[in-house]
């Protein structure tokens, strides 16, 4: 199985911690020279220096806010002008916040619309003729289970996530002709912050302890416990190879099984 990435370069949005962290290091443990996106310079900065480099391959950071347009596509073009074309792009993005869809204003579907959909939307349009013009491209979605099965609490998340899946399947059907692939990797409950803080959450509406709730939580995973990140990043890197060059437009499990769904 050929997962080698010497020679790409991969753009890794959210790379400052959690799942981005875990996509950069196995993108770069694979041969990829790693842009890694995120607001926090320092952060950044520790990401990059700790990044391996089998191939010799350099890394970079990429210190933006991703609610600012002109700042985020202009520190891309930047990048680009330097290392060249970009070949796998994961978009990575923060969930919106929790609560039912119902008291939900339009004002935090717009934002999470923005947030998601139209910074993908953007990323992928500045990336994906680089992607062309060099012959490999993949366009890699962190989305989550609510594609399949919308989660309790999380009314504008399970909106705004199925829209982005609808988006990578449309750009499936578009851009297959060109040699680029678009695909969604969907996380179950992970160790990072967001969990701690959906957690939090229903400690704080339940009244229930944080071991009740946890308990509950890993209940429903046959696996029996939540994921590691660096599980997340492996499905990533799987679909950014050239192993994966058949496989386009699809919406991959991580889960732990937990998803009741068949499709």
């Amino acid at each position: 199985m050929n997962l080698d990435l010497t020679g790409k370069t991969a753009l890794v949005c959210g790379a400052s911690k959690g799942i981005g962290r875990a996509v950069a290091v196995e993108l770069a443990t694979n041969g990829a020279a790693v842009i890694a996106l995120a607001r926090s310079a320092d952060l950044l900065r520790t990401v990059v220096e700790t990044l391996p480099s089998p191939t010799g391959a350099r890394h970079h950071a990429l210190a933006v806010d991703l609610g600012n347009e002109t700042e985020y596509l202009n520190g891309v073009q930047n990048v680009v002008d330097i290392v060249g074309p970009i070949h796998i792009l994961v978009n990575n993005t923060a969930g919106p916040a929790a609560g039912p869809l119902r008291r939900s204003s339009v004002a935090d579907l717009m934002q999470a619309f923005e947030n998601h959909i139209l910074v993908a939307h953007r990323l992928m349009s500045a990336c994906t003729p680089l992607m062309e013009r060099s012959g490999y491209g993949r366009v890699i979605n962190i989305v989550s289970t609510s594609v399949k099965q919308p989660i309790e609490g999380l009314g504008v998340s399970n909106t705004i996530r199925g829209a982005m899946a609808s988006w990578a399947k449309t750009l499936a059907g578009e851009l297959g002709r060109h040699g680029i692939t678009v695909n969604n990797v969907l996380p179950g409950a992970t160790q990072t912050e967001r969990l701690e803080a959906i957690i939090d959450r229903n400690v704080a509406n339940s009244g229930r302890s944080r071991e009740e709730i946890v308990s509950s939580m890993v209940a429903e995973i046959p696996l029996g416990r939540f994921a590691l990140p660096e599980e997340i990043a492996g499905a990533v890197a799987f679909l950014a190879s050239p192993a994966a060059s058949y496989i386009t437009g699809t919406s991959i499990l991580v889960d732990g099984g937990r998803t009741k769904s068949l499709s």
